[in-house]
């Protein structure tokens, strides 16, 4: 054996690129906080001004609680109603856009309408209802309805894309009809998922529900919006306590569907 010492190569090899591409990434954000005009001075001056606003909301007002409690029911009526549409037309086309199911034909139209729906922040969608069909709650349900769809059907495609094929084939080698393959045969494999998906998105919903009323399709945004404009922070401050508590008693009941079809 040789007296000199084996070199051995080191465990964690430098790689220069991704260093390159770190200090890359430091120099651009250093570069666009300069030009979004990003400074530590505004960032003080923001603490004061949140201080002086929290100050406003507290204590709350539940004093227009009747007004409240109608706007918290019509919010809830919007995401219920809108998440059943949704989740309901989503299955077929969840079903169309799967590859391992449908020809390409039908596939590809399918995954380019539920891409479509997934382009847009509902925020865009809940404008463009509010000019087509007014103010109120059916632009608010139309809005998510096209929200729900463009994320529970690109799911639903993809959990069953992920099924195991065997009883597929199974059932279509013993001359089985496609509607009869759907329910034996996908559906057992994919039902505690889509309850998952249909339950996150109603949750979703119930959120987004109050935000696309601040530009006129219904729900309790409209009058979080018409507070802000009166600072009447107080009952601003009574608003989002109400949108908390209503989201969270919404996770609960999810959490609780869930463990029934489990």
């Amino acid at each position: 054996m040789s007296s000199q010492a084996i070199k051995r190569p080191a465990p964690f090899r430098p790689n220069y690129w991704a260093r390159l591409g770190y200090l890359l990434v430091v120099l651009y954000c250093i570069w666009a906080s300069q030009s979004l005009d990003i400074s530590f001075d505004r960032f003080v001056t923001g603490i004061d001004n949140a201080q002086r606003f929290l100050g406003a909301m507290i204590p709350p007002s539940f004093a227009r609680w009747q007004l409240l409690i109608s706007n918290l029911l019509e919010t809830l009526q919007i995401a219920i109603i809108s998440s059943a549409f949704g989740v309901f037309i989503s299955l077929p086309i969840g079903l169309m856009a799967a590859r391992n199911m449908m020809p390409d034909w039908l596939t590809w139209p399918s995954r380019g309408f539920i891409a479509i729906c997934r382009s847009f922040h509902p925020v865009i969608f809940a404008i463009l209802f509010v000019k087509a069909v007014g103010f109120g709650p059916l632009a608010g349900i139309l809005t998510l309805i096209f929200a729900s769809i463009g994320f529970i059907g690109k799911l639903f495609a993809e959990a069953i894309e992920e099924i195991s094929l065997k009883p597929v084939e199974a059932m279509r080698a013993a001359g089985a009809p496609f509607f009869s393959v759907l329910i034996f045969a996908v559906l057992p494999q994919v039902l505690n998922r889509f309850i998952g998906f249909a339950t996150y998105q109603t949750d979703a919903n119930l959120r987004n529900s109050t935000m696309i009323g601040i530009v006129g399709a219904g729900g309790i945004g409209g009058t979080l919006s018409a507070a802000f404009q009166r600072y009447d922070y107080d009952f601003v401050c009574a608003i989002l306590i109400s949108i908390i508590v209503l989201v969270m008693v919404s996770e609960f009941l999810a959490q609780r569907v869930k463990g029934v079809f489990r």
